[in-house]
């Protein structure tokens, strides 16, 4: 085994999962299951408090606050087995982080919309919030994973313990919160972090920073990108929609906000990636070769075999149409299929 590859291997090992730590680090006050949707304990908000439009994700319009038809009485999908082949693959790829059973049996003590119609406009204002707040808190948990973090760690628990004091706010509180604001504080934190974990591979051969990893918010649609080296690339915020990443090589890349929806990731190695979260996961397509970090599942909807073996292109990759240009970096990317009116970079 190689130098680079003996500190791959280590990197791998000892990254550990969200949900573990934040249960062990001091001063959190979470549990496991505080940062997973638990969707027996929320009142059905996100498909009732958000919009979404009629697309390849939707198959209808549905305005924020009014009840999606699917939903039932007891709060449950009546499709929720067969969301992909009824039209909604955007609810499949959606995640609130346990944002949902926060306001439900916290921020609201257990008192749901229905019974106490008073308290629905309320509710629904308070959800998107503690969502951003939620997905804030996986983002720094999962950091204090990462070894290569351990310069900023005791900074991440205190920017932890900080978000997580404000998803027990009240709900009027709550509903004042600039979100955005809170963001700006984090976001230079989570890029340390993303340049601490991945040093080791932006160093290159030479010593030097290997420019063509860096892809921050880049249009790489439908970019051919089969068995790419991107060990330790930045891809913050890039456009990946329908890429074809087959057998690329993803372990320690920087994944935070990119836009997998469609990507080809069979075959590719994402273990020790970066900020990777589950919709980003069930956004995209991969097979049984797909290797993913501990702590994230793989989708139901992926191929149980595996492809044929991927072949490098042996040339850069070649998105479809004209460039975007750079983009403002945030902890929060697209996830596929969002709801209508939540945007790439949510503020």
């Amino acid at each position: 085994m190689t130098g680079g590859e003996e500190t791959r291997a280590q990197d791998t090992r000892a990254q550990g999962t969200a949900a573990e730590v934040a249960a062990e680090a001091p001063g959190a006050g979470m549990r496991p299951q505080d940062l997973r949707a638990d969707c027996a304990s929320c009142f059905a908000l996100c498909c009732v408090a958000l919009p979404f439009a009629r697309s390849a994700d939707f198959a209808v319009d549905k305005d924020a606050g009014r009840p999606c038809h699917n939903l039932q009485d007891d709060f449950r999908c009546g499709i929720h087995r067969h969301l992909r082949d009824e039209g909604f693959p955007g609810c499949t790829v959606y995640d609130c982080f346990g944002a949902g059973q926060k306001v439900s049996q916290v921020t609201f003590g257990g008192h749901d919309w229905r019974s106490e119609p008073g308290t629905a406009g309320r509710m629904f204002a308070v959800f998107p919030v503690v969502r951003h707040l939620h997905e804030l808190l996986w983002y720094l948990t999962e950091a204090l994973t990462l070894p290569g973090a351990a310069p900023v760690r005791e900074e991440v628990l205190r920017a932890r313990d900080e978000i997580d004091a404000l998803t027990r706010l009240g709900p009027e509180e709550l509903t004042g919160l600039d979100v955005a604001e809170w963001r700006g504080r984090v976001n230079p934190l989570l890029l340390r972090v993303s340049e601490l974990v991945r040093a080791p591979a932006r160093a290159g051969g030479q010593g030097g920073r290997d420019r063509k990893k860096d892809r921050r918010g880049a249009d790489l649609i439908g970019a051919r990108l089969r068995g790419a080296d991107l060990y330790g690339a930045d891809l913050r915020g890039a456009y990946l929609i329908g890429a074809d990443l087959r057998g690329a090589d993803l372990r320690l890349a920087d994944l935070i906000g990119a836009d997998l929806r469609g990507a080809d990731l069979s075959g590719a190695d994402l273990t020790g990636s970066v900020f990777l979260t589950q919709p980003q996961l069930n956004a995209a397509r991969g097979d049984a070769a797909t290797r993913i970090p501990p702590g994230l599942t793989r989708p139901a909807h992926w191929s149980a075999t595996e492809s044929a073996p991927a072949r490098s292109t042996g040339r850069d990759a070649q998105p479809r149409g004209r460039g975007r240009g750079g983009r403002q970096d945030a902890p929060a990317g697209r996830r596929g299929g969002r709801p209508k009116g939540r945007g790439r970079d949510e503020k």
